[in-house]
């Protein structure tokens, strides 16, 4: 059996040298995974009445799981990196592709890609980004995001994206980011 804890980065704040000695911690103790949540954005809680017992709030920290994960890559040899939950249909398909398959490379395939489609609306108004057609168009993300990695060159045209025969470099050297 394989663990993995999740970064309370809520809890333990997040300065360098405590991401990095929490997590070479835990590897040193037998753990094999480190999970970390993602928000880009936070709620004021002041003008929300009901919110402070929410999460994705504007005072709970949260790195960028990309830039953090390629931090934790060059000073751990932990086995799997995941996000818990990165919220998809916030973020430029493309972007994330070449974000993830980055991190795969840079990782030596240390990556996994966990998504979902959010519920915070707040973050996808900020963000520019349709709330309520979320699910159906991350369905088309994956299939573009499986595609990019796949293949050095892509046309596809979907509903809401369209790339005309173009690609990301690098690539997973597996053809694939693992998608959960």
């Amino acid at each position: 059996m394989k663990l993995g804890v999740a970064l309370p980065i809520v809890d333990i704040g997040g300065e360098p040298d405590t991401i990095r000695d929490f997590v070479q911690a835990a590897e040193e103790i037998g753990y094999q995974g480190i999970a970390l949540p993602d928000h880009v954005l936070g709620a004021n809680p002041a003008s929300r009445p009901g919110w402070t017992q929410q999460r994705g709030r504007s005072t709970d920290l949260y790195h960028d799981p990309f830039v953090l994960f390629g931090f934790l890559a060059a000073v751990t040899k932990i086995e799997d990196f995941s996000t818990q939950v990165l919220i998809l249909p916030q973020r430029q398909t493309a972007l994330v592709a070449k974000q993830a398959a980055c991190l795969d490379v840079l990782s030596g395939g240390r990556f996994r890609l966990g998504i979902g489609v959010g519920w915070n609306e707040v973050e996808f108004t900020g963000l520019n980004e349709d709330f309520h057609n979320r699910g159906r168009r991350s369905e088309e993300q994956v299939e573009l995001m499986r595609a990019l990695w796949q293949e050095p060159h892509v046309a596809f045209k979907g509903k809401w994206h369209t790339i005309e025969d173009a690609g990301i470099n690098p690539r997973p050297a597996s053809g694939k980011v693992p998608l959960w």
